[in-house]
C-alpha cells in the first residue's frame, strides 16, 4: 500500500561535495528511485546545515533525520565514540571493519550504545586508509614534529606524542588552510580522497606508512523518525547503504593502488619500518588507555585485541 504522502527525510554525510559524490549520492540516488514516491531523502554534504561536530545533536533532536558520518567527529556522547574514524592501528585492511561488526560483535555494542541516546545504529562500513598528505616530505618521526595536521580527535590524541599539532577545521576550509600556511599537511584519508578533495595540488607528499588501513563510519537515524518509517522501507534503506559501503570499499581499494602509480601529482615517501614499528608499538599502549576510561571501551578494546591476534594466527593474506 502506497502511502498518502511521501515521508520525507533529510540527510547531512560529514562529506564535503567533491567526496559526497561517490561515497554517498548513488545511495541516495538509488534509494529514492526504489522508494518509487513513497519516500524521499534530501542529502546534504558537509556543513551544509549544521556543523559536522553538531551533527549529532541535529540529528538527535530532530533538526535532521539522518547522518553519515564516523562517530568521533559528530561529537557522539557514546562510550564508543572513540572507535570510529581511524581507532589507530586497529584494522590493517577495509574488510576488517565489516568482519568486526558482523562476526566479532561489534554490531551489537554499537546498536545497544547509540539506542541510550535515541538514535539508530543503521550499519558501519569502511572507507579509506589514513596516511599522511603533506606540504614537506616526512621520511621520519622527527619529520613530523611541530607539524599542524587536520585529523580526527581521536587520531590527533594519539598523534600528539609525536610532537603533531592537531587541528581542526570545517572540511571545505581545509585547500584554504593548506594554501596559507595554517596547516602542514593531512592525516585524514587515503591517497583517493587527496585526488578527490584537490588537496593534492597544494600538498604534494603522500606518506606511505598509515595508522589505520581502514576509516569507521555509519549511518545513524532520529529513532523516532526511524520508527515512522514502514518495515519494507527500513530494509530498503538497509540495503541501498549497505550497497554503498561495499561501493566504497571497491572503489577505495582500486584508487588507492591506481593514484600511488599513475596519480602524478604526489610524490610518495616512506618511513622505514624499524623507525615505524614504534609507532605501531606506542598504538597498543594507547588502546589500554582506552580500555581504562570504561567497561563499554574496555569490552570493545578487548574485541580489537583478539580479532587482531586471531588474524596474525592465521596468517598470510590476512596478516603479513
Amino acid at each position: 500500500a502506497r502511502a498518502q504522502s511521501a515521508i520525507k527525510w533529510r540527510l547531512q554525510t560529514y562529506a564535503g561535495p567533491a567526496l559526497a559524490e561517490e561515497v554517498v549520492k548513488p545511495a541516495i540516488e538509488a534509494f529514492n528511485a526504489i522508494a518509487n514516491g513513497q519516500m524521499e531523502i534530501e542529502l546534504y554534504t558537509s556543513d551544509q546545515l549544521v556543523p559536522t561536530g553538531e551533527l549529532f545533536r541535529a540529528m538527535q533532536n530532530g533538526t535532521i533525520d539522518a547522518v553519515q558520518s564516523d562517530d568521533d567527529s559528530m561529537a557522539s556522547p557514546t562510550e564508543v565514540t572513540v572507535f570510529g574514524g581511524y581507532f589507530p592501528f586497529a584494522l590493517r585492511y577495509s574488510l576488517d571493519v565489516p568482519a568486526l561488526f558482523n562476526s566479532w560483535g561489534l554490531k551489537e555494542i554499537w546498536e545497544e550504545e547509540y539506542a541510550k541516546v535515541g538514535i539508530k545504529h543503521i550499519s558501519a562500513g569502511s572507507w579509506d586508509p589514513c596516511h599522511f598528505n603533506m606540504k614537506d616530505p616526512v621520511n621520519s618521526l622527527a619529520d613530523l614534529n611541530g607539524k599542524r595536521v587536520f585529523t580526527f580527535p581521536t587520531a590527533g590524541r594519539f598523534l600528539a606524542q609525536f610532537g603533531v599539532i592537531p587541528v581542526t577545521l570545517p572540511w571545505e576550509d581545509v585547500e584554504v588552510a593548506l594554501q596559507t600556511g595554517e596547516l602542514d599537511g593531512l592525516a585524514w584519508s587515503g591517497i583517493t580522497e587527496d585526488y578527490t578533495a584537490g588537496w593534492s595540488k597544494v600538498a604534494p607528499y603522500f606518506l606511505t606508512n598509515n595508522i589505520s588501513g581502514a576509516w569507521i563510519g555509519h549511518f545513524f537515524a532520529n529513532m523516532d523518525r526511524w520508527n515512522e518509517v514502514p518495515p519494507h522501507l527500513q530494509k530498503m534503506l538497509e540495503t541501498c547503504f549497505e550497497q554503498s559501503h561495499y561501493y566504497r570499499q571497491h572503489w577505495y581499494w582500486a584508487g588507492e593502488a591506481d593514484l600511488r602509480i599513475n596519480g602524478g601529482k604526489l610524490k610518495l615517501t616512506t618511513i622505514p619500518d624499524e623507525e615505524w614499528k614504534t609507532v605501531e608499538d606506542a598504538a597498543v599502549k594507547f588502546w589500554d588507555e582506552i580500555a581504562a576510561e570504561g567497561e563499554v571501551k574496555a569490552k570493545v578494546v578487548e574485541i580489537i585485541k583478539k580479532y587482531n591476534a586471531a588474524m596474525v594466527q592465521a596468517g598470510p593474506p590476512y596478516r603479513y
